[in-house]
């Protein structure tokens, strides 16, 4: 068996009190919150795997880690990020920089991060603006998980590289709505996402779902 995912193990932390914290904030209901996380971690794990391919990439993310995320508690990081209270002083708390959703969004995605938003919203039926406000709370929360897994582990620029390739292969693989738009996002230069391809996404889904 495959290790387990970056994408799965990341998620399986987030179920339970977290979700139901998501789902507060967002105004959605838990199920769709879940499915919507689900394929918002691919689509962020992905496109970091694409950053991190070439080594000056993967360096700056090193740093960046490094500098803002390292030594972050990541149960301090959620309790600041989905409802603040005493998680957020947990271990001096994180600083403001680490929480900063929208300034990450826009190095882990460049230009193409209208698009993403879009592209979620549309596929797991939240909108642009609610897709963005999920993408935004979770980006620093994948950074500090990232930063602790990097930690823990002591891997250095070039083993961070390694795991975000592999996870981007994995997203890849394994498709779903996440992997199809990090692909999208992938292969397409301008970043426009057709919106016939964008209701193939959310009709697989809302046609999908049990």
């Amino acid at each position: 068996m495959d290790q387990t995912s970056l994408t799965d193990e990341l998620l399986s932390q987030l179920r339970g009190a977290p979700l139901g914290q998501l789902s507060q904030q967002l105004g959605t209901s838990e199920p769709q919150t879940e499915t919507a996380v689900g394929a918002a971690l691919p689509l962020l794990l992905g496109a970091l795997g694409r950053n991190a391919s070439q080594p000056q990439g993967a360096e700056a993310l090193f740093g960046a880690l490094q500098r803002d995320h390292a030594g972050n508690d990541f149960g301090s990081v959620l309790g600041s990020i989905l409802g603040g209270g005493a998680g957020a002083t947990v271990g001096g708390g994180p600083g403001p920089r680490s929480l900063d959703g929208g300034s990450i969004l826009g190095h882990i995605f460049g230009g193409r991060q209208p698009t993403a938003e879009a592209g979620l919203g549309q596929a797991t039926g939240l909108g642009g603006s609610q897709a963005g406000r999920l993408l935004s709370m979770l980006a620093p929360i994948v950074l500090s998980f990232l930063a602790n897994r990097m930690s823990r582990q002591g891997l250095d620029a070039g083993g961070l590289g390694q795991e975000l390739g592999m996870e981007r292969q994995r997203v890849q693989e394994q498709g779903g709505i996440g992997g199809t738009l990090a692909s999208m996002l992938d292969q397409d230069g301008d970043g426009q996402l057709g919106m016939g391809d964008l209701m193939k996404i959310g009709g697989g889904l809302l046609g999908g779902r049990r």
